[in-house]
């Protein structure tokens, strides 16, 4: 039996943080029904490229779902969904502030039907505050909880983050934690509560340190500037001669000394406190030297933590990642089947198998049927 074997999760919600939310649960053995806008669905469906008649980012997002199509906006529709509400332990949406209440379905309403609900709400800037209805996206919100001046480039500008981490860092991952202690709750107390999930509020842990310097020492970070985030030879990229790069993070002394030995550092470069600059081109200069191959030689066996920069076709390729097994689930549309996405749920909660599509548009439009659980 799948931990979430019985639960089942109303959603509301469209493109990335509800949906992968939901995605976990489901992949812990949750019923999670999508609820969309009847025609069209949900936006992403319309993304490209296609894995089946949908997105592929879509496809990705909801495998192993529910699709209901119900137009939240016509008279009846709160109506047509008591049933699933009776029967729903959780709701999960994605709306700005206020939304779901204009259209009866906002947690008074819900828990009035069912006091059990356990209702998560995922937003920019949560339910409350001076930008609780402003309108937003991954960047702004990395931008205005600091981190995005936290990494520069060379010219001294904020680069644009490769990971939507407010999405599924600040959204996905903390909806799901704040579920599972709502449902533990629930089972001593027998009642569902609200969850007000921030992305942005949810930014500041990856920032544990930034604040630590600054509120501790005052010793604000500087862009591109400090320990992990460029400022140190020892947490940085380097470019090869075949401009490939190295990923280096010899950070502890004994992994640093290893490294050092592997490139043929001089030893009046070796303590980086004096000059840190100095050491970091010195460094550089002597990576330039030799090829991503022939440096991935050198490395072999030797405790440095080093590795090459790898491209995500690279990675999926990766004997380390194929050894562990985590693209195993597969993702089937129209006779193809592909890698389903990796999520974090080991696989003693995963149901065996692991072969699943996506929901059709409304497949699932008789469960407006049912009667309660």
């Amino acid at each position: 039996m799948q931990p979430l074997e019985g639960i089942r999760v109303l959603d509301f919600s469209t493109l990335l943080p509800g949906p992968l939310a939901t995605l976990l649960l489901a992949e812990a053995g949750a019923e999670v029904i999508k609820i969309e806008r009847p025609g069209r669905g949900e936006e992403m469906r319309a993304y490209a490229p296609k894995f089946g008649t949908d997105s592929v980012n879509f496809a990705l997002l909801n495998r192993g779902k529910k699709s209901v199509a119900i137009d939240l906006k016509a008279p009846g529709a709160v109506e047509k969904l008591i049933p699933l509400v009776k029967s729903a332990d959780v709701v999960v949406e994605q709306f700005r502030p206020g939304v779901m209440d204009r259209l009866g379905l906002g947690y008074e309403a819900l828990a009035g039907i069912n006091p059990r609900i356990i209702y998560c709400a995922i937003t920019g800037y949560g339910q409350s505050g001076p930008r609780a209805a402003v309108a937003a996206h991954d960047l702004n919100y990395v931008a205005e909880a600091g981190m995005l001046a936290l990494a520069a480039g060379a010219d001294g500008a904020p680069v644009v983050p490769a990971a939507l981490v407010a999405d599924i860092g600040g959204g996905a991952y903390p909806a799901v934690m704040n579920i599972l202690l709502a449902l533990r709750q629930r089972d001593a107390t027998g009642r569902g509560c609200r969850l007000d999930v921030a992305m942005a509020d949810n930014l500041f842990p990856f920032q544990y340190w930034a604040l630590g310097n600054g509120l501790a020492a005052g010793a604000w970070p500087a862009p591109g500037g400090e320990l992990v985030s460029g400022g140190s030879p020892r947490y940085n990229v380097y470019r090869t001669r075949d401009a490939k790069f190295i990923a280096a993070a010899p950070l502890e002394q004994k992994f640093w000394e290893n490294f050092c030995d592997a490139v043929g550092l001089a030893p009046e470069l070796r303590d980086d406190a004096r000059d840190p600059a100095a050491t970091r081109k010195a460094v550089a200069r002597r990576i330039e030297t030799k090829t991503a191959g022939e440096w991935e030689a050198v490395f072999a066996g030797k405790d440095l933590c080093c590795c090459i920069v790898k491209s995500v076709r690279e990675a999926l390729a990766d004997p380390q990642f194929a050894a562990r097994g985590i693209f195993g689930a597969r993702l089937t549309a129209g006779g193809r089947a592909i890698p389903a996405l990796p999520v974090p749920i080991v696989p003693e909660f995963r149901a065996p198998g692991g072969e699943a599509g996506y929901p059709a548009l409304g497949a699932d439009n008789d469960l407006l049927n049912q009667k309660t659980k």
